[in-house]
């Protein structure tokens, strides 16, 4: 049973994650929400994992004590200081949680970027790699508006 859930689940990760590059590729930003929420829902859970050892310090040793007596260094595991391996699995956990948050921005402007080409306010128009031009929107740029003013007078000191 447990097989046939973890299964399940890599098929369904395997869909998401195709959802999105699809949705990119063919810059549909509908297709690339799921993934968005998937990544947050695991910022949370990561999250939720570095509070519960903030707050629990000793839940470290004692899961390091429940496992197999095999386990590669799991005695040198245990003969750290707990103080220290707190802080070190606390490192290492907002080391994680900062490139999940990085992810999540580049998919967020992803997102954010499909929707704004498919809005009309503002075209973009890329001169290269480092070089982005705003272009106005048509009628600024035609001159189909109303008459402008000209600009003031010279006057000389």
């Amino acid at each position: 049973a447990d097989m046939c859930i973890a299964i399940a689940i890599s098929l369904l990760m395997i869909l998401i994650c195709a959802m999105a590059t699809y949705g990119a590729y063919k810059q549909r930003a509908a297709w690339i929400i799921p993934f968005f929420c998937y990544q947050i829902f695991d910022f949370a859970l990561n999250t939720l994992v570095a509070v519960t050892v903030l707050v629990y310090p000793n839940s470290i040793q004692e899961y390091i004590r429940q496992l197999p007596p095999n386990f590669p260094y799991r005695d040198d595991i245990m003969s750290v200081n707990p103080t220290c391996l707190v802080l070190i699995i606390l490192l290492f956990i907002s080391i994680i949680l900062t490139f999940k948050g990085y992810l999540i921005s580049c998919v967020w402007n992803c997102y954010r970027y499909i929707n704004g080409r498919n809005s009309s306010d503002v075209l973009v128009y890329v001169t290269s790699n480092d070089t982005t031009v705003l272009l106005p929107p048509c009628d600024d740029a035609a001159g189909n508006g109303a008459a402008k003013e000209p600009p003031p007078p010279y006057v000389s000191a």
